[in-house]
């Protein structure tokens, strides 16, 4: 359990500066204002969430910082550094919906365990995190139509090009719907 709540509480410190990141980084795209309000919210949201898992781990008689992260989703955001279209293709649209598909899966297993404290805070996170996929498929449509180019095709291509791994089955359809990001998207390239 410590392990996969240290894990994900670097998933959500990463987070934390992926959201001001897209804030900062692409000023110049010239977004409307709900844009940034939307991204400050996402990173308001994610602080909370880390602190939420800090402090379940604390009383685990643990503490973020005590075990080895990855920094994969760091990589996405340098990846897709020059391109906004690309940073909302690959980290809201790819990685934090993969999160709505896999979340209520490990609720269901910290139940089963019998901890249904940090159940109840992945609960949370899961269903805040709709929004934030919610956010990024709304300011990807409309950028793309500020592009003059076909959403669902424009993803699919952005993530062939800057997503490695390839999208995995099975997709939490009801969160994903619930965001607003239909199978159109997804279905036609997943694995």
């Amino acid at each position: 359990r410590v392990a996969l709540l240290h894990a994900l509480a670097h998933i959500e410190l990463n987070a934390i500066d992926l959201a001001w990141d897209i804030v900062c980084r692409f000023v110049g795209e010239g977004m409307p204002k709900g844009f940034t309000d939307d991204w400050v919210q996402v990173a308001d949201d994610e602080a909370r969430h880390f602190q939420m898992l800090e402090e379940r781990l604390n009383q685990l008689g643990s503490g973020y910082g005590e075990l080895p992260a990855h920094d994969g989703l760091w990589q996405a955001a340098t990846t897709t550094a020059h391109d906004l279209a690309a940073r909302l293709a690959v980290v809201p649209m790819v990685l934090e919906a993969r999160g709505l598909d896999v979340t209520p899966e490990t609720v269901r297993r910290l139940r089963e365990f019998g901890d249904a404290e940090s159940a109840a805070l992945l609960q949370i996170i899961h269903d805040e995190e709709i929004t934030h996929v919610a956010a990024g498929r709304r300011w990807f449509g409309h950028l793309c139509a500020k592009r003059g180019v076909d959403p669902v095709e424009t993803w699919q291509d952005l993530v062939k090009r800057y997503f490695r791994g390839g999208l995995k089955k099975p997709f939490n359809v009801t969160s994903r719907q619930a965001a607003d990001f239909g199978p159109e998207f997804y279905e036609p390239i997943a694995e």
